[in-house]
């Protein structure tokens, strides 16, 4: 089956993501549905034209748990996905044709303290700092590991360098 590759940019969500359990090959997986806006621009002065532009995506998996999780209306985002052709034929036997907006990458582009604070506004709650907050085990894991990797390699590059014999600000050559 053909696809066509879509990219949506600076988009925003029009509503909630809506997210549901479905029964997949291997049991139950996530399926999200949300729908991106985005404005294309035109002209300039007084002949200036704004297009807006809507598309239903589809999630899946954790990509869709996720979404759920951490974005709500007015989210920006970047998203990439494909068009795919999706044609049945329903109870009464007529032809329907349906196009289906498939997500295969998606791009937060909001801050955590911008998100955080338009999901507690959407829900009334009161909103708390990001600093204030306590960073998750893994995220923080992942964060010690970043900083032991990066501290390795500059020692290394540094004990490379005191090794390496002096060129005299020349830059090194070598013979093939």
């Amino acid at each position: 089956m053909a696809f066509v590759r879509v990219e949506q940019r600076n988009a925003h969500l029009a509503g909630s993501v809506k997210l549901e359990f479905v029964n997949g090959r291997e049991g139950k997986i996530a399926k999200a549905t949300l729908t991106a806006i985005s404005n294309a621009r035109r002209g300039s002065g007084e002949g200036r034209e704004e297009d807006a532009t809507a598309i239903l995506w589809t999630l899946w998996g954790k990509q869709a748990e996720n979404a759920a999780e951490y974005l709500g209306k007015g989210s920006h985002v970047n998203i990439v996905g494909r068009l795919r052709n999706n044609n049945y034929q329903d109870n009464e036997g007529s032809e329907v044709y349906a196009l289906n907006f498939s997500c295969e990458e998606i791009d937060y582009l909001d801050s955590r303290a911008a998100s955080e604070a338009r999901r507690a506004k959407q829900e009334g709650g009161e909103v708390v700092p990001a600093e204030d907050q306590p960073m998750p085990s893994n995220v923080a894991k992942n964060a010690t590991r970043s900083r032991k990797a990066r501290s390795e390699a500059d020692s290394l590059q540094s004990a490379a360098n005191a090794s390496a014999p002096s060129t005299g600000g020349a830059p090194l050559r070598s013979a093939c």
